[in-house]
């Protein structure tokens, strides 16, 4: 099997797509019981049973896919939210900045490795290539299986989205119909770049306040190969307001 740019994404995604699933899990989003026992990478993992969470999440995955094979994003966030302010209490950052950078007409052209004879033919990948990867996805999720455990909780009643920021001097995706809105401005860098996949209001926090989180987990660089990416955590200042908060009440 030939390793492309988009087979890479295709790969990329359905990670993703599994990870959203664990993550609205293991922060109690949606209750325990909607969820199913499935199994990825060989692998227990958690899988929404309700019908429109899951088409939410694969609209949502496939408009990343889409600004990912026009090689614009630097990194997909999972946003929680709190239910009220709207405000950002977690981010769960996948930094999708060293993938390779493709031509649009290059999409499925074979990747050619450092090492391979000149005029042999595309590179494959190996059953150990394959391997590693399916290991180093599995170590992700073992990891975000148990994030619970080294987070703060939530409060009841969170939402969440999902966010790409855009790599410098990229265009922001504007078609029709758009599946992407502008982030409010605490979620901002420092011009527009990132963008939401729903619609949220405006907050009166200044521009970039909520970046970056006042507590940074990191959880797991995956490198095996082509498919290299970097996987955190953060923790930000509404949360720990929000702690703050319930503590002085309760």
């Amino acid at each position: 099997m030939t390793t492309t740019y988009a087979s890479l994404v295709a790969q990329f995604t359905t990670f993703l797509t599994v990870a959203i699933h664990t993550i609205l899990y293991e922060r109690n989003i949606y209750p325990k019981d909607s969820f199913l026992t499935a199994r990825k990478y060989n692998f227990p993992v958690r899988q929404s049973r309700h019908p429109k969470v899951c088409q939410w999440i694969t609209d949502a995955v496939s408009a990343v896919e889409a600004e990912l094979l026009r090689g614009t994003v630097a990194r997909v966030a999972v946003v929680v939210f709190d239910q009220h302010t709207l405000r950002p209490l977690e981010r769960f950052m996948f930094d999708m900045s060293r993938l390779p950078v493709v031509p649009a007409n290059e999409l499925h052209t074979p990747f050619q490795r450092d090492g391979d004879p000149v005029g042999g033919g595309p590179s494959r990948l190996t059953d150990r290539m394959i391997t590693n990867l399916e290991e180093q996805l599995r170590g992700v999720m073992s990891k975000l299986a148990v994030c619970s455990s080294r987070l703060k909780p939530v409060p009841e009643g969170c939402t969440f989205t999902v966010s790409i920021e855009l790599k410098e001097n990229q265009d922001p995706p504007v078609r029709h119909p758009q599946p992407w809105i502008p982030a409010q401005p605490s979620l901002q860098t420092s011009r527009p770049q990132a963008a939401d996949y729903i619609t949220s209001p405006v907050t009166q926090h200044g521009e970039g306040v909520d970046l970056g989180g006042i507590n940074v987990l990191p959880l797991r660089t995956v490198d095996a190969g082509d498919m290299i990416f970097e996987l955190w955590i953060e923790e930000g200042k509404a949360k720990s307001d929000t702690i703050l908060s319930s503590n002085s009440t309760g």
